[in-house]
């Protein structure tokens, strides 16, 4: 599994709005410039996190982005699943998939187990611990809780 750039941008134009928050609505172009992204690649990113609600976004003068809720809502796990799609470990467990060795595949099991601690690990962090650099997130103690 390998996360591309449109989801950690995703989750790094998320924090970038959560830290400059001030209720208005911030401009793409500034965003861009402090994450160090090119606009246009943003052009690609940010509909998407409207479209699904994560920021709200307006056109015209004084518009741009911010974000839709409170940043202890947003679950990184959403985040990526809406820029990277599935992110099942193996074809086999995506969804709409189907493998004809499934019921008999001795594998199955250990790449079920990796893909729920996936869900799971990301499903526990939101873009608060990430913002307060994990001081609320103990990750030793929520991989034991995983596994």
């Amino acid at each position: 599994m390998l996360i591309s750039t449109r989801g950690r941008y995703a989750i790094r134009v998320i924090i970038d709005l959560a830290q400059n928050s001030n209720g208005n609505f911030i401009p793409m172009k500034d965003v861009a410039k402090r994450q160090e992204i090119s606009l246009k690649y943003l052009e690609k990113i940010l509909p998407i996190l409207t479209k699904h609600k994560i920021v709200e976004g307006v056109h015209g003068k004084g518009g741009g982005y911010k974000l839709g809720k409170n940043i202890n809502k947003y679950k990184v796990i959403d985040i990526l699943k809406l820029t990277e799609g599935d992110l099942a470990p193996v074809t086999c467990l995506k969804k709409g998939e189907h493998c004809k060795r499934k019921a008999q595949c001795k594998t199955v099991f250990m790449w079920n187990k990796f893909y729920d601690i996936i869900n799971k690990f990301f499903g526990s962090i939101t873009i608060d611990d990430l913002l307060n650099d994990n001081k609320n997130f103990d990750l030793f103690t929520n991989i034991q809780q995983l596994l």
